[in-house]
C-alpha cells in the first residue's frame, strides 16, 4: 500500500512542479519582448498555482484508478509505463505549443488550434519548414525528459502476491476517502465559483496574467467552448442582414446634447443586482425604492432604458463594454473573446483615467476577473480584501452597505486627477439575506423578503449619495446607477416589457441640470453615450449608440434570454423563443418587422463575436 500511495503522491507533486517550471521557462523565452522582474515571476507562480494543482489532479485520475485496481488484481507494469509515456507526450505538446504559439496569438493555448487542422496548408504557410522541424524535435526531446522525470509505476503493483483481505480493505477505504478530495480539488473548492482561467489573473500586464494560466487547463476548458459553443445564427444573407440593422447602429455622434458641466468628470458606476423596473416607480412601486425615485428627480433620468440580458455576467459586459448579450454564450466566460472587447475603462485609460472595480463576492465567478483585468481595470477590490466577518455578512459575500462604505473611503482618499470606479452590488439576490427585518409596511404588506432586499439596496445607495455629496469630490463626480438585469417576480418575465425595463440615473455635481430623457435605449448604449459626453471616440463600440446624438434616429431596445430574443421600438414589442421557433409575446401591429430585425441583430452580433 505504501508504495502505491507514495507513487500517487510523487506523481502529483512532480506534475505540479513541472507546471511551475513551464511557467518560468515560458517567461524566460519572452524576456526580450516583455518587461518583468524576478518578483513578477514569483507572482506568476503563486497566482497560477491554483490552476496547476487542479490540472495535476486531472492527470492523476488514471494512475489513481490503476492503483485502486492493483489492490485486488495483478496490474501489468506496462500500463503504468504506458500512462507515463502518454502524460509526457501530452505535457510536452502543451508546453511547446503554448510557448511557440503565444508569439503569434498573444493568448494561451486553447482548442482553437484544432481548427487549423482542417486547413493545414494555410496554417503551415505562416512558418518555415525549419521552424516546424525545430518544434517537432523540441517536443520529442521534451517528452523524453518528462518521461524520465515522471514516476513510472509503484514497484510492488506488478509483483504476484496473494491478496491479504484486511490490508486490501484498509487500502480501498483510503482510496474511497481520497476520491471526494480529488473531486473537490479539481472543482477548486466548495465555493460558488469553480476552477476557471480568470481566477489566476492578477495584473494590468496581460503577459503576466497569461503566463500564470496553465496551458493544459486552458486547452481543456476551451474544448467545450469551441465550435458551436459560440452559436452562429443565420437567417438572412449578409446584405439582407446589413439592410435590416445598419440604420439601428450608428457609431457617429453629431450635435450631441450636453448633459454635463465638464468633459472630464470623475465617474462612479453602480451596477445594481437584479433591480428591474418593477421595484421602482417604473412598475408603480415608489415605496420600495424611494431614494432612487428621489434621485431620478435630482439628476438625469433615462426613463425608457432596457436591459440586454437576464444574467449578471452578460449584463456587466453589456454595460461596461457596450456589447449586446447572447441567448446561449456568455462572452465573459470566454476569455479569448472577452479580452478583445472595447470597454469604458480602456477608453478612459487612453485619456488619463485610472479605473478600479469593487465587488463583494467572488471575483473569479464566471471568469469576471479575467474580463475586468483584460479590459482596463487596474485594481480589483473583492471579498477576500475584507475581514472574515465582513466576508460572511451575506450569503454571496460582503453586503452592500459595507461595500459602498469601502467605495466611499476609496473615493475620498483618491489622489489621481481622473478616475473611474465601478461597483457591482450583490445583496438583492437570493437568498435575500439583508440586515433589515422583514415586516409588513404600506409598500410591503406581505413582508416579502424580495421587496425588503431591494428596499435595503435603495437605502444603501441613498446613504452613499448623501455621504458623497458632503465630500469635495462631489462637484466633479458623475454617478451612473443602473441594474445588470431585471428579475422574474410575481408574474413579471420575458413576455412582459416590465421585466427588462430598468432605471438608469446620472447624478452628481457634474450633472448640468435635472432632466428626463425619454428616448428608447439599452444599457449597452451607456458606453457610447457616456464617452460622447466626454468627447472621446467610441467608434469601436459598434453596437452601442449615443442616444443624445442627432444621428440616433431609430430607437430600439434589444434583449436576449435563455434561448430567446426580444425587441422593442415605438411601434410595439416582440418576444421570440428560439427553441420553439415561435413568437411567445407581442404588442402592436409590427410583429413581423420587429421579428426580422431581432433575428438580424442576433445574426450580426453572433457573427461579430465569432470573428473576434
Amino acid at each position: 500500500m505504501k508504495c502505491r500511495v507514495s507513487y500517487l503522491l510523487r506523481f502529483y507533486l512532480t506534475t505540479v512542479l513541472l507546471f511551475v517550471a513551464a511557467k518560468v521557462v515560458f517567461m524566460l523565452v519572452y524576456r526580450g519582448g516583455q518587461a518583468f522582474t524576478a518578483a513578477d515571476v514569483l507572482q506568476v507562480v503563486a497566482h497560477g498555482l491554483s490552476l496547476d494543482l487542479s490540472t495535476a489532479l486531472y492527470l492523476l485520475i488514471p494512475p489513481f484508478l490503476l492503483s485502486v485496481a492493483a489492490v485486488w488484481l495483478k496490474v501489468p507494469r506496462w500500463l503504468f509505463r504506458g500512462y507515463a509515456v502518454f502524460a509526457a507526450v501530452i505535457l510536452a505538446l502543451a508546453f511547446v505549443a503554448d510557448t511557440s504559439l503565444y508569439a503569434f496569438w498573444r493568448f494561451k493555448l486553447d482548442a482553437s488550434c484544432l481548427t487549423y487542422l482542417q486547413t493545414p496548408t494555410e496554417a503551415l504557410a505562416s512558418v518555415t519548414p525549419a521552424y516546424i522541424a525545430a518544434r517537432v524535435g523540441l517536443t520529442a526531446v521534451t517528452a523524453v525528459l518528462l518521461y524520465l522525470i515522471l514516476p513510472h509505476w509503484p514497484h510492488s503493483s506488478h509483483k504476484p502476491r496473494r491478496v491479504y483481505l484486511p490490508h486490501a480493505l484498509r487500502e480501498s477505504l483510503l482510496y474511497l476517502l481520497l476520491t471526494p478530495v480529488i473531486i473537490i480539488g479539481i472543482r477548486g473548492g466548495l465555493g460558488e465559483s469553480t476552477t476557471n482561467i480568470g481566477q489566476v489573473y492578477f495584473s494590468p500586464n496581460q503577459f503576466l496574467n497569461h503566463a500564470a494560466v496553465n496551458p493544459l487547463f486552458s486547452f481543456l476548458a476551451s474544448l467545450g467552448k469551441s465550435g458551436d459553443y459560440i452559436v452562429s445564427y443565420d437567417y438572412f444573407t449578409d446584405q439582407e442582414c446589413a439592410d435590416l440593422t445598419d440604420r439601428l447602429f450608428t457609431t457617429e455622434s453629431s450635435l450631441t446634447d450636453s448633459l454635463l458641466t465638464t468633459t472630464r468628470p470623475n465617474i462612479v458606476v453602480i451596477i445594481m443586482e437584479s433591480c428591474g423596473g418593477q421595484f421602482t416607480q417604473i412598475g408603480g412601486n415608489p415605496g420600495i425604492t424611494p431614494r432612487l425615485n428621489q434621485l431620478a428627480g435630482e439628476g438625469i433620468y433615462f426613463s425608457q432604458c432596457y436591459a440586454n440580458s437576464w444574467r449578471t455576467d452578460k449584463g456587466v459586459v453589456s454595460i461596461l463594454s457596450g456589447y449586446p448579450a447572447f441567448p446561449v454564450t456568455s462572452v465573459m466566460k470566454v476569455p479569448e473573446k472577452s479580452r478583445k472587447l472595447p470597454s469604458i475603462a480602456a477608453s478612459l485609460a487612453d485619456n488619463g483615467y485610472h479605473s478600479s472595480f469593487f465587488y463583494g463576492g467572488d471575483i473569479n465567478f464566471t471568469n469576471m476577473r479575467s474580463y475586468l483585468m483584460a479590459t482596463g481595470y487596474s485594481r480589483l477590490t473583492w471579498k477576500n480584501d475584507f475581514t472574515a466577518d465582513e466576508q460572511h455578512s451575506a450569503q454571496w459575500g460582503v453586503r452592500d452597505d459595507i461595500m459602498l462604505d469601502a467605495l466611499l473611503r476609496d473615493i475620498t482618499g483618491e489622489q489621481r486627477p481622473h478616475w473611474m470606479k465601478a461597483l457591482l452590488t450583490l445583496s438583492s439576490h437570493e437568498p435575500w439575506d439583508v440586515p433589515d427585518p422583514v415586516e409588513a409596511t404600506d409598500w410591503n404588506p406581505q413582508a416579502d423578503p424580495v421587496l425588503t432586499a431591494f428596499h435595503y439596496l435603495d437605502r444603501c445607495i441613498g446613504q452613499f449619495i448623501d455621504n458623497l455629496r458632503k465630500t469635495p469630490q462631489w462637484a466633479q463626480t458623475l454617478v451612473v446607477i443602473l441594474p445588470d438585469h431585471g428579475l422574474r417576480h410575481q408574474g413579471v418575465d420575458e413576455t412582459t416589457r416590465l421585466y427588462n425595463h430598468i432605471p438608469m440615473l446620472w447624478v452628481g455635481g457634474a450633472v448640468s441640470s435635472p432632466r428626463v430623457v425619454d428616448r428608447l435605449c439599452c444599457q449597452s448604449d451607456l458606453a457610447a453615450t457616456l464617452l460622447a459626453q466626454l468627447g472621446i471616440d467610441h467608434s469601436r463600440y459598434v453596437f452601442s449608440r449615443d442616444i443624445m446624438s442627432s444621428t440616433y434616429r431609430c430607437p430600439t431596445a434589444y434583449h436576449t434570454y435563455n434561448n430567446g430574443v426580444t425587441l422593442y421600438d415605438s411601434t410595439g414589442f416582440v418576444a421570440y423563443d428560439l427553441d420553439a421557433r415561435q413568437v411567445i409575446a407581442r404588442e402592436g401591429d409590427s410583429t413581423p418587422t420587429l421579428l426580422r430585425q431581432a433575428k438580424a441583430i442576433l445574426q450580426r452580433t453572433s457573427h461579430d463575436l465569432r470573428r473576434k
